[in-house]
């Protein structure tokens, strides 16, 4: 059936459209959000440059991670934004790629970051002499290259193996961003396959990278279970509440998209809020609020 028709040019997002009468308060809610959670990383980033007491590897992840997270907000939610506003969604072939492949890649770069916090995490508790010469510099430098290049490799095998084949209308991405499920139903040959490859692609990603960060905290409460004093096992389990609650929120959320049953029109819409903007604006509030370090970096950087 799909032989005789047009190959499209560009996309047309439903994205919110299907709701008219909150779109403007949607919009409001949003941008304001999205104010929030850039306010938050730019700040974590600029307190952990310019703190010398945040120089470590600890903090230099977390300035990774906010970095990643800031690309991963400004790759959908401005598109979403003016299109809450606009007449026209429209989006080219291309710049939907586009869009895929930065958001995959950094939703992976993500990922792999949270994993590498957990490794720190595990070698500074559970081989603290050896951690020094362990985690140096430059092994935090290559490491979050590493996050990088994982990510993005996934996200290009993924991008390609879904823009190989032309796409045939209609044209409405029933999404607000150009989300790997909603584009590969428009492809003009069978999608079914390339849809399984891509779901198996990103399931192995999230639960590979979510096992390891739970294997690291098995042998890190072993290690703190051993601790004598009871000061001494809560000193060691506050350095890793922050970065265990952004991780039960962020595989969480992200779980959704991948482990969930097909879902009906219009359902997509809202259950991609979660990943897309809930996370990237809790993960910073989480980091800064429930981190001494940050909040004493954060008053001292105020004072002066």
């Amino acid at each position: 059936m799909r032989e005789n028709q047009t190959l499209l040019e560009e996309f047309v997002f439903v994205g919110f459209s299907v709701y008219p009468d909150w779109q403007v308060v949607l919009f409001v809610f949003f941008f304001f959000l999205y104010l929030l959670t850039l306010t938050g990383n730019l700040a974590i980033m600029a307190l952990t440059w310019v703190d010398h007491a945040l120089h470590t590897p600890m903090y230099l992840f977390l300035g990774a991670l906010s970095f990643s997270e800031t690309c991963y907000t400004l790759a959908v939610i401005p598109k979403m934004l003016v299109d809450l506003l606009a007449k026209d969604r429209s989006i080219s072939v291309a710049g939907c790629g586009l869009q895929m492949c930065f958001f995959l890649g950094l939703g992976g770069t993500n990922c792999i970051i949270l994993t590498v916090m957990g490794l720190d995490r595990f070698l500074a508790i559970c081989c603290p002499l050896r951690y020094p010469t362990l985690m140096t510099n430059k092994a935090c430098g290559q490491l979050v290259a590493s996050a990088w290049i994982g990510g993005f490799f996934i996200s290009l095998t993924e991008t390609t193996l879904i823009f190989w084949e032309s796409f045939c209308g209609p044209s409405l991405v029933k999404h607000f961003f150009c989300h790997m499920r909603a584009v590969v139903k428009l492809s003009c040959l069978n999608s079914d396959i390339t849809e399984v490859v891509v779901t198996v692609i990103s399931v192995s990603g999230l639960l590979g990278t979510f096992l390891f960060i739970t294997l690291t905290y098995v042998f890190i409460l072993s290690t703190v279970l051993k601790i004598p004093s009871p000061e001494g096992r809560k000193k060691a389990f506050s350095t890793c509440a922050s970065h265990l609650t952004v991780v039960i929120i962020h595989f969480g959320f992200a779980s959704i998209v991948y482990l969930k049953p097909e879902a009906q029109e219009g359902d997509d819409t809202f259950m991609a809020v979660p990943y897309t903007v809930v996370t990237p604006f809790l993960s910073p509030i989480i980091f800064t609020l429930r981190n001494k370090d940050m909040k004493n970096s954060l008053n001292r950087c105020l004072r002066s």
